[in-house]
């Protein structure tokens, strides 16, 4: 005797289902982290902030609502980030959003606490149209805030969150000493890569005299030094090193003239230091044919005009060793740098860190700039020419210590202020990640480069590409059969058993 089955028993467990998965969710945070960097992971630095925070922390996050889907993401992902950090810090992160474009009182607010609107181009009843986009939020701890002024869509939003909030619940900065004296750039001169270094670390300058006490800074850094550095400063660096102290180098062995189109050698003795190091920073040129231009006024009878012509002298790195320092690293531009060379032995590890390109070459002294001159295939003969590397273990004393050197002094220097001229970010991140490396012990220097990248389908290999493609074609196909194969399955079983039954009766 057939009965018929009713699907209402059915349907109200699927719907008590989906209710129980809601009350759960809105309890528990539960994401899933399928990219391959774990861009949606939160990391162990961050962790360890949050759970160790002991009053709230409060985020005012203010967004305008209603942008184009590309811009609006980002609110939706910092308000994900949000909730998994007040979750993380059970309660410590209390955040609110608002949005400033509802009325006149609210954009005052924002604009008040630090957050300037952005403006961009929105498509409204098929015509383009420009509004204010606030997209920045205020962290506040006790009587001490953080300002996040925009949030780039696409950056480490982790980074700049983890930390604000580090930097505003701690008394316990690294102290950072930048050594002057000898022709260096005062720290004034470096204002974008000071901007970032001073999210964890107290930063001053500091002369090497006897009554300097070296061992209270966490990392010194040695920038472009043009004069000569008297052998008991260099003495007093290897005393630092030997005590575990940790530095960066970035030398200057060349320099070029363009008006005069020649270039020089530079002699400060610190090359000589690095030398019995067994770090050779040579006196020649890297040309690579990855590069910047320069700009050139030609005459055309009566008249002059400015064209841009490609300088092999000033290489562009695109190629970088994996290593947190180097991690998210896109292009670094310099001019004028050197290459660098390890001859020392198997007990210290030395790393290259910032390599050429696969054209590039080195220039040896005596070098004659020509600006027209016409570069060819067979002018780059060599390729991965080492511009940065990284010396670590027993480099002086009985002490572990690491070393930093980088084969151009003046890749992270604005210049004077009412010159100064903008850098690349990631010129400023390699410095800024360099000294958070060597000097911080959080781990949160992994964070800032860690951002949302876009991949172009175009870069992924063709065996991927298509594998993806069918699989996002086919997977829900595949899983409603195989659900609808159960089903039929158990409803099959379902009639068997009672059959039998009725059958047994």
């Amino acid at each position: 005797m057939n009965r018929k089955v009713s699907i209402i028993p059915y349907i109200l467990l699927i719907f008590g289902i989906i209710l129980l998965v809601n009350m759960l969710a809105s309890r528990f945070y539960l994401r899933l982290d399928l990219t391959e960097d774990k861009r949606y992971t939160l990391s162990r630095a961050t962790k360890d902030i949050l759970e160790n925070l002991n009053d709230p922390v409060t985020v005012t996050a203010y967004f305008s609502e209603g942008l184009p889907p590309n811009i609006d993401n980002t609110r939706r992902r910092f308000k994900e980030l949000l909730s998994e950090y007040a979750m993380r810090s059970k309660g410590n992160v209390v955040y609110e959003f608002v949005n400033p474009n509802e009325d006149a009182q609210a954009e005052q607010m924002a604009l008040q606490n630090g957050i300037s609107p952005v403006v961009i181009n929105v498509r409204e009843k098929d015509q383009s149209v420009q509004k204010k986009a606030f997209l920045g939020a205020v962290l506040r701890y006790g009587e001490n805030t953080e300002i996040i002024p925009f949030i780039q869509p696409g950056s480490a939003m982790e980074y700049s969150l983890s930390s604000g909030i580090k930097k505003i619940t701690t008394d316990d900065k690294n102290l950072i000493g930048f050594i002057q004296g000898h022709g260096e750039p005062s720290t004034t001169m470096m204002w974008q890569a000071m901007e970032g270094l001073r999210v964890l670390n107290t930063v001053e300058g500091v002369n090497l005299t006897d009554s300097t006490y070296l061992p209270k800074y966490k990392t010194l850094a040695l920038i472009a030094p043009a004069d000569s550095i008297p052998e008991e400063h260099l003495a007093m660096l290897d005393d630092y090193l030997a005590g575990g102290g940790n530095m960066i180098v970035a030398i200057n062995r060349v320099d070029g003239d363009l008006n005069q189109g020649i270039g020089t050698e530079i002699t400060t003795g610190l090359e000589s230091w690095l030398s019995k190091k067994g770090i050779q920073v040579e006196n020649s040129f890297i040309v690579d044919a990855n590069c910047g231009s320069v700009s050139v006024v030609q005459q055309q009878g009566m008249f002059s005009f400015t064209s841009q012509v490609e300088f092999p002298y000033l290489p562009v790195f695109n190629t970088f060793e994996e290593h947190p320092l180097t991690s998210g690293l896109e292009t670094v531009i310099m001019q004028f740098a050197s290459p660098l060379a390890y001859t020392g032995d198997t007990t210290l590890h030395f790393q290259p860190l910032v390599l050429s390109s696969e054209l590039s070459g080195v220039q040896n002294m005596p070098v004659y700039f020509d600006i027209q001159r016409k570069w060819e295939r067979t002018d780059f003969p060599m390729k991965n020419v080492v511009a940065a590397g990284m010396l670590e273990g027993k480099i002086t004393g009985n002490n572990p210590s690491r070393l930093v050197v980088i084969g151009d002094g003046d890749f992270a220097v604005n210049g004077q202020s009412q010159q100064a001229q903008q850098l690349s970010p990631d010129n400023v991140n390699l410095l800024v990640n360099t000294i958070d490396w060597l000097s911080d012990d959080t781990g949160l220097i992994d964070l800032r480069t860690r951002g949302v990248t876009s991949r172009l389908l175009e870069q992924v290999e063709d065996g991927k590409k298509n594998f993806l493609k069918w699989m996002n074609l086919l997977l829900p196909v595949v899983l409603i059969v195989l659900y609808g194969l159960y089903r039929i399955q158990r409803n099959r079983m379902i009639r068997e058993k009672r059959r039998s039954e009725d059958y047994n009766r």
